[in-house]
C-alpha cells in the first residue's frame, strides 16, 4: 500500500453520539487534503478488486465494489452536505475543482478492463450462480453501471465520454453556484409603511429577520429570494409595482448576464449531454436517462404530461377568468399579469372558501408540523423519534433526532435543518450521511446505521417567536420526511439499493405519499393548534382547507407541466443553439398561458442542470404522484387513513426495500396491482375539466 498524507481523522472516523461525525471538528480547509488522500485509496481498493488471481465471483467482485470507498463516501458525504447547506467561498472554489476531479475518477473506474471482464463474466453466468433476488438487483446495477459509463467503447471513444462527464460535472457546479450567487445577492428593502401595505405580522417578522442577515438595523424589511419570502409576498402585497419587481428578480436568476449567466453554461451542457447519449448508442440523452425508469420511452412520459396538461391548461383559463373578474373591482383591467396572480388567488380563495393563508399560518407551527410527522410515522411504522440535545451538528440551527423501532432498537438518526440562509441553496431536499446496509466492513463492524438529514428553507422567525408555516411549507416538510423515512427505513443488505436508491420516477412515492397524512382530519386536528392560543384549528376552519385541497390546481400543474415539457423537448433532441429560443417555441406549441411562467425557468432550472440527477426526469413528480394518489386510495377503500395491514404492507414493500426488488413488483406487492393516472386526476381535482382551446389567458 502507498503512504498517503494523513486526513483529519474527523472527516472518516465518525466517533460521535451513535457513530455521528464530528462536525465541528472539520474546517473547510480539511477537505482538500482529504480528497486527494480518500480518491487515491480508493484507486487502490479497485485495483486490488481487478487484479485477483481467482476467478470472479459475487463476494470477491461485487460484494468488494459495494464496501469499497469508505473513506471517500464520507469524505464526500460532509462535503457535498457543506457546498449545498452552509457554503462559503472556500468551499464554493474547492467544489468547482471537486466536481471534475470525481467525475474523472468515477470514469476511470467505469473504464478499467480488468474490472468490468469480471463483472461482465459475472453477469453473463448469472443463471448459475444461485443468486437472491437482491443479489440479482446489485449484479444487474453494478453490470448496467459499467455499460452505461462506456466500459463496451473503444478506447478513444472512453476517454472522450470521460472527458464529456468531467467537464459537465464543472457546468453544473457552475450552474448551481450562479443561482445561489444571484439568489444571495438581491434583495428589495422596504423602508416605509406604505410599501408593507397588505403584508400579515408572520411575512414582516420574516423579512425584518431577512434584513438583519443582511447587516441591516432593526426596523428594516427586506424582501428575498427565499422561497418562504417571495411567494408569500406576492400572495399578500397590495403594491403592485413592488410585486412586478420582486417576480422580476425571481424569475430572471440565472439570466442576469455577467459572470453569473447560465444561459451559455446550458447550452454547452445540452450539446455535452446529446454527445454523450450518441456515443452510448442512444437515440438522444432523454432516452438514455429512461431506459433504466418505469416510464422506459420519451413517448410514454410525454404522452402523460400532455394528458395532463391539456386538463390543467383548461383549468387555468378558467381560474385566470375568475382572478380577471377580481382585477376589475380593483380598476385594473386587461389579461392579469404573473406577477398578480398569486395576489388575486389569495383573496379569491378568501372569498370562495372565507379563509386566507394568513388566517391558517397561525395554526401550523414548525414545531407542532414536526411532531405531526413523526407522529404519522409512529403510527404507521412503530417507529419513536426522540431529539437529542447538545448533540452538535453542521449547523447551529440543525436539531439532531434518534430513532428506534417498535422492540426500542436504534433504528437511525435524523437531522432537521429547517430555516433558510444566504449559505444555504434555495429549495429542500433529502439526503444522507450514511446508508443502510448490513455488509462487514474494514473496521471490523458489520453494517451501518442510516444517518438521513432533511435541508428546507423557511423563513426563521424573530427571536422569542415561533416559525408560522404555509400549508405549502407543511406539505414541503412533510415531503421530505418521506424520503426521509425511506432511507431510516431501509431494510436490505446491500448499500447499493438501500433506501432511496431507486429509479427515478419511482423515488418520489413514499415522499409524495406521506404527504397525504398532512391533511387527514385527526392529525390536522390534533397538530394545527394555534401559538397564541393552544386552541387547535376550529372545524369550520379546517373544513375549509380540506374544501379548500384542489384550489388553483390549474395554476400549480401548468407551473409543473410545462417545467417538465421543456425538460423533456431539451433532451430529446441534439445540441440547442438559442436554449431559451427552444423553451419559447415549446411554451409556445402548447398554449402556454401568458399569466402563468414555468415553476423553474430554463436558467436557474437546477433539478436538471445543477448536475443531472432530474435531467429528462422532472416528469418523475408526476409519475410517482399517479402511484401515490393511487396508493393513498388503498388506506380510503379501507376506511383508514392508519390501517394496520395496509401500513405493514407499506412498510415492507415500499419503504423498506429499497431498489432491492423491481419497483413495478414491489408495488403490486403492496397494491394488488399497477396505477392508472385517474386517481392522480382526482387529486388535483382535474378529472372533470372539460379540454377548452382557444386564445390564452
Amino acid at each position: 500500500m502507498t503512504d498517503h498524507p494523513p486526513i483529519n481523522p474527523a472527516l472518516v472516523e465518525w466517533t460521535g453520539q451513535h457513530g455521528m461525525p464530528h462536525f465541528d471538528r472539520v474546517g473547510d480547509d480539511d477537505f482538500a487534503a482529504a480528497f486527494d488522500a480518500a480518491l487515491a485509496r480508493h484507486d487502490e481498493e479497485i485495483a486490488g478488486i481487478a487484479a485477483q488471481s481467482e476467478a470472479p465471483t459475487f463476494d470477491n467482485t461485487i460484494v468488494a465494489l459495494e464496501v469499497a470507498g469508505d473513506d471517500l463516501s464520507r469524505v464526500s458525504a460532509l462535503f457535498w452536505n457543506r457546498a449545498g447547506a452552509h457554503t462559503n467561498d472556500v468551499i464554493q472554489a474547492l467544489e468547482r475543482d471537486i466536481a471534475p476531479k470525481m467525475s474523472r475518477h468515477y470514469s476511470r473506474i467505469a473504464m478499467n478492463e480488468a474490472l468490468f471482464r469480471r463483472v461482465d463474466a459475472l453477469w453473463n453466468g448469472r443463471e448459475a450462480l444461485d443468486l437472491t433476488v437482491e443479489q440479482g438487483r446489485v449484479l444487474e446495477r453494478h453490470w448496467k453501471g459499467f455499460v452505461r459509463s462506456g466500459a463496451k467503447l473503444s478506447r478513444d471513444q472512453q476517454e472522450r465520454l470521460a472527458a464529456i462527464n468531467e467537464t459537465l460535472a464543472g457546468l453544473g457546479a457552475r450552474f448551481g453556484q450562479n443561482v445561489l450567487g444571484d439568489e444571495k445577492e438581491w434583495s428589495l428593502p422596504i423602508a416605509s409603511d406604505e410599501d408593507l401595505a397588505g403584508l400579515p405580522a408572520f411575512l414582516r417578522d420574516a423579512m425584518a429577520g431577512a434584513a438583519r442577515e443582511r447587516g441591516a438595523t432593526d426596523g428594516s424589511y427586506a424582501v428575498t429570494l427565499s422561497r418562504s419570502v417571495i411567494e408569500p409576498f406576492l400572495s399578500f402585497s397590495s403594491r403592485r409595482d413592488l410585486r412586478e419587481k420582486a417576480f422580476e428578480a425571481w424569475v430572471r436568476r440565472g439570466q442576469n448576464g455577467g459572470e453569473r449567466d447560465n444561459v451559455a453554461v446550458v447550452r454547452e451542457m445540452l450539446a455535452l449531454r446529446a454527445e454523450k447519449a450518441s456515443l452510448l448508442g442512444y437515440d438522444s440523452f432523454a432516452a438514455y436517462k429512461l431506459d433504466d425508469t418505469m416510464a422506459k420511452t420519451p413517448d410514454n412520459v410525454n404522452d402523460l404530461l400532455m394528458k395532463v396538461w391539456n386538463k390543467a391548461r383548461a383549468k387555468a383559463l378558467e381560474e385566470a377568468s375568475d382572478l380577471e373578474g377580481l382585477m376589475a373591482e380593483d380598476g385594473i383591467n386587461g389579461p392579469i399579469q404573473p406577477w398578480d396572480w398569486r395576489y388575486y388567488a389569495e383573496k379569491l380563495r378568501e372569498r370562495m372558501f372565507d379563509f386566507s393563508e394568513a388566517e391558517l399560518k397561525p395554526y401550523l407551527q414548525l414545531e407542532k408540523i414536526i411532531e405531526a410527522c413523526f407522529d404519522v410515522a409512529t403510527r404507521l411504522f412503530g417507529v419513536t423519534i426522540t431529539e437529542l440535545k447538545g448533540v452538535a451538528a453542521y449547523h447551529p440551527d440543525v436539531r439532531v433526532f434518534e430513532v428506534r423501532d417498535e422492540e426500542g432498537s436504534l433504528k437511525a438518526l435524523f437531522l432537521g435543518d429547517y430555516f433558510a440562509r444566504p449559505s444555504k441553496r434555495s429549495g429542500a431536499w433529502m439526503s444522507s450521511f450514511q446508508s443502510q446496509h448490513k455488509l462487514p466492513l474494514k473496521s471490523g463492524a458489520t453494517g451501518e446505521l442510516p444517518i438521513v438529514y432533511n435541508v428546507c428553507n423557511f423563513a426563521k422567525p424573530a427571536p422569542g417567536k415561533p416559525a408560522l408555516l404555509s400549508i405549502d411549507d407543511a406539505r414541503t416538510l412533510f415531503h421530505e420526511f418521506g424520503h426521509g423515512l425511506h432511507g431510516m427505513l431501509s431494510d436490505v443488505t446491500y448499500p447499493s439499493v438501500a433506501g432511496t436508491g431507486v429509479s427515478r420516477d419511482f423515488v418520489e412515492l413514499p415522499s409524495q405519499l406521506y404527504e397525504h397524512w398532512l391533511t387527514v382530519p385527526e392529525i390536522l386536528t390534533r397538530y394545527a393548534v394555534h401559538y397564541e392560543t393552544g386552541e387547535p384549528m376550529p372545524k369550520a376552519l379546517l373544513d375549509k382547507v380540506l374544501a379548500a385541497r384542489t384550489f388553483n390546481a390549474g395554476f400549480n400543474t401548468v407551473e409543473f407541466t410545462s417545467s417538465a415539457l421543456v425538460d423533456m423537448a431539451f433532451h430529446t433532441q441534439g445540441p440547442v443553439e438559442d436554449p431559451m429560443a427552444v423553451q419559447a417555441k415549446v411554451l409556445e406549441s402548447i398554449g402556454m398561458p401568458s399569466s402563468i411562467v414555468m415553476r423553474h425557468a430554463t436558467p436557474h432550472f437546477t433539478h436538471v442542470f445543477s448536475g443531472d440527477g432530474y435531467s429528462a426526469g422532472y416528469y418523475s413528480y408526476m409519475w410517482s404522484e399517479v402511484l401515490d394518489a393511487d396508493a393513498f386510495a388503498a388506506f380510503e377503500e379501507a376506511g383508514n387513513p392508519f390501517d394496520p395491514v395496509m401500513a405493514r404492507k407499506l412498510k415492507n414493500n415500499i419503504y423498506a426495500v429499497g431498489g432491492s426488488i423491481d419497483p413495478e413488483a414491489t408495488y403490486t406487492a403492496f397494491r394488488g396491482k399497477l396505477p392508472d393516472p385517474q386517481a392522480m386526476l382526482k387529486k388535483k381535482g382535474l378529472s372533470m375539466v372539460s379540454e377548452l382551446s382557444g386564445s390564452d389567458a
